[in-house]
C-alpha cells in the first residue's frame, strides 16, 4: 500500500453500491480490488448498500471503479450507484469496517446457488478439513435468500446466528486473502450445522453416519424425506418401480410428471436428449429444473412422467445432493415435500407431522430454512430460456423496468400463485407461491406479503388483484385496510406481463392464450386477441365461445368438452359422432347430456384455447379424464409428430367488429380423418399447425386495422414449444415484431406483474377506471 499523506494531489472518493452487494463477497471483492491500485479507505456494509471510501491517485481512483465494473464477484448485481469526491483523510490502508443501520433498507438479497467448483473440490478432497461435509460454501456459493431473517446480511441476521464460529472458521472469516472472508454461512464439521436421521414418527435413528444410512434406505426402495435449501424433498430410486409407484400411491400423486435429480451432464444425457442451450440451462449456478426430451430407452421407472415424451431434469445444488449420488443412483426423484396445493415443508417436526405416512424415515439438519422457497422450472424454446416456475435460484432479484412506477403491491392470480412489489424501477416477484386452495397455501401467501414488502422495503397503498371476485387473492385485497384496490382483468395483466419484461410501453397485439380467465363479460376467456397498452385493452379477437358442460367438471373430464365441440361442429348428429369415437363413459345418458347442452345446464361458455386442446385430446381418445391441470393439452403435446398432414383452416369472422376464430371447421375435418384410421401422432401434429395458422391470420387482420406491428405472447398455452416457436416463426416471417416471455413465467406465475404495471400506469395517469374497460 502506498502512503497516502505526504502526497498533495491525492484524491478521495465515497461509493454508494446498490444492488445485490451483500452477502456475495463484494466486500472482501472490494478490499483486494484496493489493494491492489494501492488505495487507503474503507467499505462497510449499511442498510441501503454498501459504502466504499477510497483514497489515492486519480489514475488509481479510475482503475479501481473500472475493475469494480469489469470484474464483479459471481453473485454480486449493481443496481445503482452514487459516486462523490470528498475531502482526503490520509492514511495507509484499507480495512472492512462494522456494519451500520443507516440510511433507507434497500439491499437486495441474493437468490440461493448451486456450490461452487472450489467448494466442490474440497468436498471430495480426503486431506481438507471439510471432506464431505454437507454445508460446505463460500463467498460465491451457498444459501441466501432462504437463511435470512433480515438485512444488512450478517451472520447474526441469518439462521447460522446459533453456529458460533471456531477458531479455524475464523481465520477464515477475517482473512482478505481466504475465499471465505466475511463469509457469512461459513461452517465446518466443528461449529457448523449437522445431519440427523429420524425415522417415520421423527425420532432419532443411531447411525455413525446418518447420510450412509440414508442412502441405504434409498437403496432397499424406501421413501425418504430430505432437508435441503429451501425445504424437503421426497426422495425414491427412480429406476425402482415400487418405490415410484409406492410414493405416488401414498402422496396421491396419479399421473403428475415427477422430478428427478442426476449426478451430472453426462448422466442426464443417458436419460433425455439434449440440446447445448439445455446442458448449459442445467449447469447454470441456478440449477431449475428443466424440461428435456425423454429419451425412448432410459433407464427409468415407467411411472416417473406416463404419458409424457419430456422429464424434468435437474443437477445437485446443494453440497448433501452431491454426497448422496456417492452411492451410484442412475438418477432420484426428488419431488416437493408436501401434500396436494401445500406449500413445502421446511421445518424437522413441520415435516414429519405433514409428511405422516408418505416418508419412511427424514433427513434433516439442525441449520433453520427462514424462507419457503421451491425448485424453478425452465425449458429451452426457440434457443432461449423460458420460465415455468420463478423461484429458487431466481427469486428475489427484481427485474428491472424502462421507468419509474408508484409502489404496487399486486397480490397475484388463483393458480400459480406469485407476488409482485413495484418500486420505483424495480419489480420485485415473490418466489412460487402455488395454489389458493387449501389453508396452508393461503398462509404461506400471507408468509409471502409479510416477507416481498420486507425484501422491497416498501409497504404500497396500492394493491392489485384479479378481476374474478371469488378469488381468494380478491377477497384478500378487499380486506386489507388503507389502501387503494386495483382490479385488473387476467389476460390484460397476461400481456403487460410480457410487455414490462421487454420494456414496451406502446400499444401492442396481445395473444393471451390460456385455459381460464375471468372476462369483463363475466363468461371464461382464454383465446384471446387484444389491442392492449398498460392501461386499457380492447378485445379486438377471440376463440368462439362453446360450452363447458358441467362446468369444473369439464375440466377434469375433457370428454365433456370433446362433446361440446363436437356439437358445435355437427349440431344434432353429435351423438352418432360421439358413438364411434367411444367418447362417452359407459352408462351415461346421452339423452341427459343433450338436455344438459340445449339448456346450458352449469355449463359456463368458454373462449379458451386451453380447453380447446383439451377437447381435442378426448375426441383422438388421447385422454378422456385428467388427474392433473393441463394432462390433456401436455399429452397431445406429447403425441405430436411433424407431418405433411393438413386440417382444414378454422374459419374466421367478423362479428361485430371483433374476429372470432371458428374451430368447427377443423373439428369436422379431424374427427373425419381420426374415424377414417388417421394416425393420432400426424392429428396431433395438425391440430397444432392449425391453431398457430388460425391466430396468424387473425393477427395479420389486426394490423391491418390497427397499424400496429408489435405482438406480445402470453399464457400458460405457450408452454407448449410447438405453439411457442410455430406462432414466433410464424409471426416473424410475416414482418411482426414478437415479444415473448423469457424471465417471468408465461403462465400464471408472471400474472402479478402484469397488474402491478397495469395498476401503477393507472394511478401514474390518474385515471380511477378499472383496468378491463374497453378502450
Amino acid at each position: 500500500m502506498r502512503p497516502t499523506s505526504a502526497h498533495k494531489d491525492l484524491l478521495r472518493r465515497r461509493f454508494l453500491f446498490g444492488g445485490i452487494v451483500q452477502g456475495v463477497g463484494f466486500r472482501p471483492f472490494i478490499y483486494r480490488t484496493a489493494q491492489a491500485h494501492h488505495l487507503s479507505g474503507h467499505v462497510l456494509n449499511r442498510t441501503d448498500g454498501v459504502v466504499v471510501e477510497v483514497e489515492g491517485t486519480s489514475a488509481d481512483l479510475d482503475g479501481f471503479a473500472a475493475d469494480v465494473q469489469n470484474l464483479l464477484p459471481p453473485l454480486a448485481h449493481i443496481t445503482s450507484l452514487v459516486v462523490e469526491d470528498i475531502e482526503p483523510q490520509g492514511g495507509a490502508s484499507f480495512e472492512i469496517r462494522e456494519s451500520q443501520s443507516q440510511g433507507p433498507r434497500e439491499v437486495l438479497i441474493s437468490p440461493d446457488v448451486t456450490v461452487c467448483g472450489p467448494c466442490l473440490k474440497e468436498l471430495f478432497d480426503p486431506s481438507d478439513r471439510r471432506f464431505r461435509y454437507p454445508f460446505i460454501n463460500c463467498t460465491d456459493c451457498g444459501p441466501r435468500l432462504t437463511i435470512i431473517r433480515d438485512i444488512p446480511y450478517d451472520r447474526e441476521k441469518t439462521s447460522m446466528a446459533c453456529f458460533p464460529l471456531c477458531p479455524a472458521c475464523r481465520k477464515e472469516y477475517e482473512d482478505p486473502a481466504d475465499r471465505r472472508f466475511h463469509a457469512e454461512p461459513n461452517a465446518c464439521p466443528v461449529c457448523g450445522p449437522h445431519l440427523t436421521l429420524l425415522d417415520a414418527q421423527g425420532e432419532e435413528l443411531t447411525a455413525d453416519d446418518p447420510l450412509l444410512a440414508a442412502l441405504g434406505l434409498l437403496g432397499e426402495g424406501k421413501i425418504l424425506a430430505i432437508k435441503g435449501i429451501g425445504g424437503f424433498h421426497l426422495a425414491v430410486d427412480a429406476a425402482n418401480d415400487m418405490a415410484v409407484a409406492r410414493l405416488r400411491t401414498r402422496k396421491y400423486r396419479e399421473e403428475k410428471p415427477l422430478a428427478i435429480m442426476v449426478r451430472d451432464i453426462q448422466a442426464a444425457r443417458v436419460l433425455a436428449e439434449l440440446t447445448p442451450e439445455e446442458e448449459e440451462l442445467l449447469a447454470s449456478p441456478q440449477r431449475p429444473i428443466v424440461l428435456v426430451r425423454k429419451r425412448d430407452a432410459a433407464p427409468l421407472a415407467p411411472l416417473v412422467a406416463p404419458g409424457m415424451s419430456t422429464l424434468g431434469i435437474m443437477l445437485p445444488y446443494a453440497p448433501l445432493q452431491h454426497l448422496i449420488f456417492e452411492k451410484g443412483f442412475t438418477a432420484l426423484v426428488m419431488t416437493s415435500a408436501n401434500q396436494k396445493d401445500e406449500p413445502i415443508s421446511i421445518g424437522n417436526r413441520e415435516a414429519v407431522a405433514r409428511l405422516a405416512g408418505i416418508a419412511d424415515a427424514f433427513l434433516v439438519h439442525n441449520r433453520d430454512i427462514l424462507v419457503r422457497c421451491d425448485d424453478s422450472i425452465a425449458f429451452v424454446a426457440a434457443g432461449q430460456t423460458r420460465m415455468m416456475r420463478r423461484s429458487r435460484g431466481f427469486a428475489p432479484k427484481p427485474l428491472a423496468l424502462n421507468r419509474d412506477y408508484p409502489d404496487v403491491l399486486a397480490l397475484g392470480p388463483q393458480m400459480k400463485n406469485t407476488l409482485c412489489v413495484l418500486k420505483g424501477s424495480q419489480a420485485f416477484l415473490s418466489s412460487h407461491i402455488g395454489d389458493m386452495e387449501t389453508p396452508q397455501a393461503r398462509d404461506f401467501l400471507h408468509e409471502n406479503i409479510a416477507l416481498m414488502q420486507r425484501i422491497a422495503q416498501c409497504k404500497p397503498a396500492i394493491v392489485a388483484c384479479d378481476l374474478h371476485p371469488a378469488y381468494y387473492t380478491t377477497r384478500v385485497a378487499s380486506e386489507m385496510a388503507g389502501v387503494r384496490v386495483i382490479a385488473v382483468q387476467h389476460h390484460h395483466a397476461h400481456i403487460v406481463s410480457a410487455m414490462a419484461e421487454n420494456a414496451l410501453t406502446e400499444k401492442v397485439i396481445g395473444l393471451a392464450l390460456d385455459g381460464t380467465g375471468y372476462g369483463t363479460d363475466g363468461h371464461v376467456w382464454g383465446g384471446e386477441f387484444l389491442l392492449a397498452d398498460e392501461r386499457s385493452f380492447r378485445r379486438a379477437g377471440h376463440i368462439k365461445e362453446f360450452l363447458l358442460p358441467g362446468g369444473e367438471k369439464a375440466v377434469r373430464e375433457p370428454w365433456r368438452i370433446g362433446i361440446s365441440l363436437l356439437r358445435e361442429a355437427f349440431g344434432d348428429a353429435w351423438r352418432g359422432y360421439a358413438m364411434r369415437l367411444k367418447l362417452i363413459p359407459e352408462g351415461m345418458d346421452m339423452d341427459i347430456l343433450e338436455k344438459v347442452l340445449v339448456k346450458r345446464i352449469n355449463s359456463p361458455l368458454t373462449s379458451s384455447l386451453g380447453r380447446l386442446f383439451d377437447g381435442v385430446a378426448a375426441l383422438l381418445g388421447l385422454r378422456r379424464t385428467v388427474s392433473f391441470e393441463g394432462q390433456a393439452a401436455m399429452e397431445l403435446e406429447a403425441a405430436a409428430r411433424p407431418q405433411s398432414y393438413r386440417l382444414a383452416e378454422m374459419a374466421i369472422r367478423d362479428e361485430d367488429g371483433v374476429l372470432v376464430i371458428d374451430p368447427a371447421p377443423m373439428i369436422r375435418d379431424l374427427v373425419a380423418a381420426h374415424i377414417q384410421g388417421q394416425a393420432r401422432e400426424s392429428l396431433a401434429w395438425a391440430f397444432h399447425q392449425s391453431v398457430i395458422a388460425s391466430a396468424a391470420r387473425l393477427t395479420l387482420k389486426l394490423r391491418e386495422r390497427s397499424g400496429l406491428n408489435r405482438v406480445a405472447l402470453s399464457g400458460g398455452c405457450f408452454q407448449n414449444r410447438i405453439l411457442l416457436e410455430g406462432c414466433i416463426q410464424s409471426l416473424s416471417t410475416h414482418g411482426f415484431e414478437v415479444y415473448q416471455h423469457t424471465q417471468v413465467p408465461t403462465n400464471d406465475g408472471g400474472i402479478s406483474l402484469g397488474q402491478a404495471v397495469c395498476a401503477a400506469a393507472l394511478v401514474q395517469a390518474s385515471d380511477v377506471h378499472v383496468s378491463g374497460s374497453r378502450a
